[in-house]
């Protein structure tokens, strides 16, 4: 089976910054970066194999190649391959946006709605984000409030710091605020409804496109309520599973782990650096990276310093909801 050490796809939108290429070590030249994205099959932005038999191929063409069995047994419900993981530098606010779920996405879009996750890497003092009302609202208040640019007025805004982890459902309305760094894990889509923008304008000096229409009828109007946990994990829901992983170098300077059959896994490195080694390949990592293990691989193990995302695919639970972190 294979550890494979993958090479992003890039998105220069205009809210981004610098920090990916400062201080998580992506090679890219351009002068904003807004977002990596670490493990895709997403056609509009695939990632690629930088080592071994597959290298320079990009990894759906891994995966059609080996076959869906390294995706695990776990997957087999799902047409495509299931997440898509980024990570994202706001230097500026990013668009009030909302995302549909699946019947409405599916519909509309031609493709899958999007719930995802976010953690926070790194934000300056004060930072914020908008996630979900302070009230619950009408269609017609929501659809008014988007008119006479009032929105934000009764917006959740969220006080974040490192470490912080938010839970969000297709049709919670959302921002990443300014100045924060996210790790973002989420359903394999790309679809948004961006319904406020700040008046900014694109690279083409327009105004960029909102989606009022269908935002109204996919947003959920209500307070998010966060009561719940997902421990031991990070966040748990019928599309992925994400644990942390740390290593101190002192106390925890190793750790072994094992890839059954069920799920293949994505270990995402936030911090720190080492080795990976699986099978007969030994790689070594740093802040930034992003690696695929196919399902089956057995016995992994890493060694050095690290703060890393772990993620997999669960069994279907179809009578549970979510499972939604405790804390912002």
């Amino acid at each position: 089976m294979a550890l494979l050490k993958l090479s992003p796809s890039f998105k220069d939108y205009l809210w981004g910054g610098h920090k990916l290429v400062e201080d998580y070590h992506k090679q890219y030249d351009g002068e904003v970066l807004a977002e990596s994205w670490e493990l895709s099959c997403h056609p509009d932005g695939p990632s690629t194999i930088m080592n071994g038999a597959y290298a320079g191929k990009t990894l759906k063409e891994y995966i059609e190649a080996e076959g869906r069995e390294v995706l695990g047994t776990n997957c087999r419900r799902f047409q495509d391959f299931p997440i898509l993981i980024k990570f994202i530098d706001a230097k500026d606010n990013l668009s009030i946006q909302v995302h549909p779920d699946n019947s409405f996405a599916l519909k509309n879009e031609g493709q899958y709605g999007k719930t995802e996750m976010w953690y926070v890497m790194d934000c300056r003092e004060g930072a914020y984000l908008y996630y979900g009302f302070k009230k619950q609202i009408t269609k017609e208040e929501f659809a008014a409030r988007i008119e006479n640019d009032t929105l934000l007025e009764v917006l959740h805004a969220v006080p974040v710091q490192k470490g912080d982890v938010l839970f969000i459902e297709a049709g919670t309305i959302h921002a990443i605020g300014k100045d924060i760094v996210i790790a973002e894990i989420q359903q394999n889509s790309n679809v948004t409804y961006r319904v406020y923008d700040y008046g900014r304008v694109g690279k083409d000096g327009k105004k960029r496109d909102l989606h009022i229409e269908k935002a109204l009828a996919v947003t959920n109007r209500v307070p998010i309520l966060r009561s719940k946990n997902s421990n031991p994990h990070v966040a748990s829901c019928d599309y992925f599973t994400v644990d942390k992983l740390m290593l101190d170098g002192t106390v925890m300077k190793k750790m072994t782990g094992t890839i059954d059959k069920d799920s293949f896994a994505s270990i995402l490195f936030m911090e720190g650096k080492g080795t990976i080694w699986s099978g007969d390949e030994v790689l070594r990592f740093q802040k930034g990276d992003s690696f695929f293990l196919s399902a089956g691989s057995g016995v992994y193990e890493i060694a050095g310093t690290c703060e890393a995302l772990v993620t997999t695919i669960r069994e279907k639970v179809s009578e549970q909801k979510a499972d939604m972190p405790a804390t912002a």
